[in-house]
């Protein structure tokens, strides 16, 4: 079975997590990814932790069937390897601070004049243009700056990340997106294009309401801990041994709800009669639901109230990921066999395409420089001797 991007060839000059994952995405959909690493030392990400004899796990997880070649860009015969790759493939990505790679002579003004058709992926902290664009960025500042931080914790608590990297993620899929946008426009215009994606500008984006929140009423959102700031009820709350999620999103899963669990003296409450009133007189309203809820345990009400339509799920912990029957039928968590580590399990792929075999198994992350005699012999024709002499100046690893 075919995978949509087959036919794509990327030069991957991107570390660490925003540029990587951009680049997963686009791999899981069959697009073939040459990353490109520094000698010796490789992608930043290779000396994060957790470690599996020497390896990084971190790495692992979004390097994971890659090719690697290992290139000294300082070194001006390494540049002109890197211009020479890059009349071979469709798409260049990097996640350099802005300036960096104009510095090194392969900037997109300078790769459009040799391949027109280029489509040049950058993603930064804070893109390529404005006032911050050349400072330093890594996803914790941009979850500060961006606002996600200020409505994320419990109320009144002190400000609390979001508990993965979301700065870098959604930039590596808006990455991926904008990639895959310039790819079909180039089948009409024939042209490359330049995308230019920061994480500042993602995290603004998945603020949802909370701007249109703040334009409408004047209020600065503020954390809420695990309740919605517009639909009731909608949080977690505790039971009998710990938490259960419901999600009444509106008036007839509410009177739903109450029927249920036999509380139908709630609907005649004035107080909580529509979505507006169980919102303003939330407080009041926890206090009912921790009474009901509090009666059974979280698998029982999740087993009784999915069974009855009403929205209700436990709070997992990642071990118990690996259990949960929708994530094995899902195949959302797949194994690869890494050499010098064995069988890990990973993510897989959540875009599901008809037609696109869905993997149960993944090729390995590559070593540093590992397929960079293959990648010079297949893409350039290069010989032994030519390698060879790149790897003696230093300009390949």
């Amino acid at each position: 079975m075919r995978k949509p991007l087959e036919h794509i060839k990327v030069l991957d000059f991107t570390r660490v997590l925003a540029g990587p994952y951009c680049t997963m995405i686009l791999a899981n959909l069959g697009a073939e990814i040459i990353k490109v690493e520094r000698p010796g030392i490789g992608d930043d990400s290779r000396d994060f932790g957790p470690f599996i004899n020497g390896q990084s796990a971190y790495f692992i997880s979004i390097n994971r069937g890659k090719k690697s070649i290992a290139l000294n860009l300082k070194s001006p015969k390494a540049v002109e390897v890197v211009k020479e790759l890059v009349k071979e493939v469709d798409v260049v990505a990097e996640n350099f601070r802005p300036g960096t790679m104009e510095k090194l002579g392969l900037g997109y003004e300078e790769l459009k004049k040799i391949n027109p058709g280029l489509i040049f992926a950058t993603m930064s902290g804070f893109g390529q243009s404005g006032p911050y664009s050349r400072r330093p960025a890594y996803d914790m500042i941009v979850q500060g700056m961006g606002g996600i931080m200020s409505i994320t914790g419990e109320e009144g608590g002190k400000p609390v990340r979001v508990g993965t990297s979301i700065g870098d993620i959604v930039a590596g899929m808006y990455g991926a997106i904008g990639i895959l946008a310039a790819l079909a426009d180039r089948e009409i215009s024939g042209e490359g294009r330049m995308v230019d994606v920061a994480m500042l500008d993602g995290q603004i984006s998945i603020l949802e309401n909370a701007i249109s929140r703040y334009t409408f009423t004047g209020e600065v959102p503020k954390p809420l801990g695990a309740r919605h700031p517009s639909i009731a009820p909608f949080e977690a709350y505790k039971t009998k041994d710990s938490y259960v999620i419901i999600a009444c999103g509106n008036d007839k899963l509410w009177e739903k709800f109450c029927k249920l669990v036999d509380r139908e003296d709630l609907l005649d409450m004035e107080i909580f009669k529509t979505n507006p009133d169980r919102v303003k007189n939330v407080r009041k309203l926890n206090e009912y639901m921790e009474e009901i809820l509090s009666q059974k345990t979280t698998a029982e009400w999740d087993e009784f109230l999915n069974n009855n339509g009403i929205p209700c799920s436990p709070i997992n912990t990642v071990d118990k990921l690996f259990k949960d029957p929708q994530v094995k039928a899902r195949n959302m968590l797949i194994e690869v066999e890494q050499p010098g580590v064995g069988k890990i399990q990973i993510a897989g792929n959540p875009i599901k395409i008809s037609g696109m075999e869905e993997e149960v198994a993944k090729d390995p992350a590559p070593q540093i420089g590992e397929h960079g005699d293959v990648i010079l012999k297949e893409y350039l024709g290069y010989t032994d001797e030519q390698i060879n002499e790149l790897k003696k100046d230093g300009s390949m690893g």
